[in-house]
């Protein structure tokens, strides 16, 4: 599991620290000293500890943009100032801490972070999935959160319900690993059949975006969206 924590007090982030790790020995505790440099991080959080209250990006900016990408993370606001925390449901914010911070109401929002963590894991165990490198950096994406795919300048672009994915690779083999609920209606895109909305002889309208349809797949496209719809 991994906790981070977000203040621009470090004296603050060092106590948090220390008591989480009482709670949660196991736990990988990130620092992070600004709302910026979290935002740059590419490290998967499980549980965020973030102050509202920081120059330059506040925790609520900070949680609105996790929350375009990453509805899951469990989010702790940590304030002074109690006014704020009303803020804190509009981003789906598990519970908020008020300094100095109370160890007995820390332990409870620790175990209830690490419950709800538990249904995730159960709930994603059996979510196909797969993994695309680019660089040092590997990203697990769920298939059944995949609109579509395309080539684009040499490389794989993955429209994902929330993000965009770009990495080097074949078509052809993201195809293989995608399975028979995506079809491939032209060289350059792989769509999921579960996000189409409409098509006809030229186009697949989706919920997100549209892709071109070649013309010698339009049949086949046909078949297999009918014989998707009747699962």
């Amino acid at each position: 599991m991994v906790v981070a924590i977000c203040d621009d007090e470090k004296a603050i982030r060092d106590i948090l620290e220390e008591k989480v790790k009482k709670h949660v020995p196991g736990a990988k505790i990130i620092q992070f000293s600004s709302g910026e440099t979290l935002l740059m991080s590419i490290i998967s959080i499980d549980i965020l500890f973030l102050d509202i209250q920081m120059p330059g990006t506040d925790g609520m900016q900070v949680a609105r943009e996790i929350r375009k990408t990453d509805k899951e993370m469990q989010i702790v606001f940590v304030t002074g100032v109690e006014e704020f925390v009303f803020q804190a449901f509009d981003v789906g914010a598990l519970h908020y801490l008020v300094k100095p911070i109370d160890e007995k109401k820390l332990a409870k929002v620790l175990k209830a972070a690490e419950e709800k963590i538990a249904i995730r894991d159960k709930n994603n165990i059996e979510r196909a999935s797969i993994m695309v490198s680019s660089g040092r950096i590997h990203t697990k994406i769920y298939l059944d959160e995949i609109v579509y795919a395309e080539v684009f300048n040499r490389k794989i672009v993955i429209h994902t319900t929330t993000d965009e994915i770009e990495y080097y690779g074949k078509m052809s083999d993201l195809e293989d690993m995608a399975g028979d609920d995506f079809f491939r209606p032209h060289r350059a895109y792989l769509i999921n059949m579960k996000y189409v909305v409409r098509y006809d002889a030229t186009n697949i309208y989706l919920e997100k975006g549209q892709v071109i349809m070649a013309k010698q797949n339009y049949k086949s496209f046909v078949e297999s969206y009918m014989k998707y719809s009747m699962k």
